[in-house]
């Protein structure tokens, strides 16, 4: 069994307050130990590594050093993963029938709907079906405050600024295994996602995968990841609501069999530094003009002292 939270809070809240900037990000992947109460896994805590976001809250917290929001879970994603539907459940891993309609997508077919079915390829996280009141419990405890946290830090800096840039931060195995659709396939360095489109203004990613190759690395669109539930929930172009994932592959910064970090770890902490910093003053300056503002009569944009 690996470690557990006796008393853990959902997330932990970083950077200004609400609304100080009209960045957020959040890293829902990137906390190790394993919640306590409900069904125990059998899952070893090698293995529950190997689906961790490795070092990523630490990595945008160094890079960010304050000047936004970030958000980051304090549960495992094989526990419950932020990152999927509320539906998205296989209902084989019930003991009893769910009181809802589930919606199980492709995650869960291939083992990682929003409780993971199989901790690696073939191998599987418990021994007997969750109780749908354990299910229900995680949902309650872990996923809802998370959503409800990062909802409320999209809606003020949308009031503070007429809009929001949501970066929805996670990491990736440098090549893709049986659970993913692109198995045996190497990646590029990042992978930014919007959902093909629908979570942002196409200026704006232009913007932000510019900005990445510019700084050396290769970076791929919407493969082999189209963005997540958290992209989906908060990328709204036409409401000046902009939502885009960045996945990080692993072994830019640290030996993925070891799981230690090496040398490349500082460089990539300065470089996504000076991107977020560039993207600030993108938002402040030309980008900022092309991207339109929802503003509420009663609530004017602020302006720079």
């Amino acid at each position: 069994m690996p470690p557990t939270l006796p008393h853990a809070e959902a997330f932990a809240l970083a950077g200004p307050a609400p609304g100080a900037s009209p960045l957020v990000f959040d890293s829902p992947h990137s906390w190790r130990a394993w919640p306590a109460g409900g069904t125990p896994t059998t899952a070893t805590p090698s293995q529950l590594d190997t689906s961790w976001d490795a070092w990523v809250d630490e990595i945008w917290a160094e890079a960010l050093a304050g000047a936004a929001p970030l958000l980051s879970a304090r549960f495992h994603r094989a526990y419950i993963d932020a990152n999927r539907a509320r539906d998205d459940i296989d209902p084989a891993m019930l003991a009893q029938p769910w009181p809802e309609p589930l919606a199980p997508a492709a995650t869960s077919r291939r083992g990682m709907g929003l409780i993971r079915r199989d901790v690696l390829p073939g191998v599987p996280m418990y021994t007997q079906p969750l109780a749908a009141a354990d299910v229900r419990a995680r949902l309650q405890r872990w996923y809802d405050p998370y959503h409800a946290c990062l909802a409320g830090l999209v809606a003020a800096a949308q009031r503070a600024f007429g809009l929001c840039v949501h970066i929805d931060c996670h990491s990736m195995k440098s090549v893709g295994n049986a659970m993913n659709e692109d198995c045996g396939a190497a990646r590029p360095d990042l992978v930014v996602s919007d959902l093909d489109g629908a979570a942002a203004d196409p200026r704006l990613r232009r913007w932000v995968v510019d900005a990445l190759r510019a700084a050396g690395y290769s970076v791929g669109i919407n493969t082999p990841y189209r963005g997540g539930e958290l992209v989906r929930r908060h990328g709204c172009p036409v409401a000046a609501r902009h939502s885009l994932q960045i996945e990080i592959r692993r072994s830019l910064y640290m030996d993925e069999a070891r799981v230690v970090r090496h040398a490349g770890y500082s460089q990539l902490v300065r470089d996504l530094g000076r991107f977020a910093r560039q993207l600030a003053a993108a938002l402040d300056g030309e980008l900022g003009v092309l991207l339109p503002r929802c503003l509420p009569p009663s609530n004017p944009r602020r302006e720079n002292p």
